[in-house]
């Protein structure tokens, strides 16, 4: 059960990750002048998913070993 909540941790940041690019783009897209600022804020929300990413992936794979 470990490796699917791991499975599921990624592929929760993926989809997030990819909604965040888009939504960015758009953002840029419509207001080009603000694109540094978007951009940073994309890029620190980005980190914080991948983090939290990371973090479920490792507790999901040391659960593999505890049945």
């Amino acid at each position: 059960m470990g490796a699917i909540g791991a499975g599921l941790a990624v592929l929760g940041a993926g989809l997030g990750i990819g909604m965040i690019g888009k939504g960015a783009t758009e953002s840029i897209a419509r207001q080009p002048e603000a694109g540094g600022k978007i951009q940073t804020a994309m890029i620190i929300a980005a980190a914080l998913i991948e983090g939290v990413a990371l973090f479920a992936a490792v507790i999901g794979f040391l659960s593999i070993g505890t049945n």
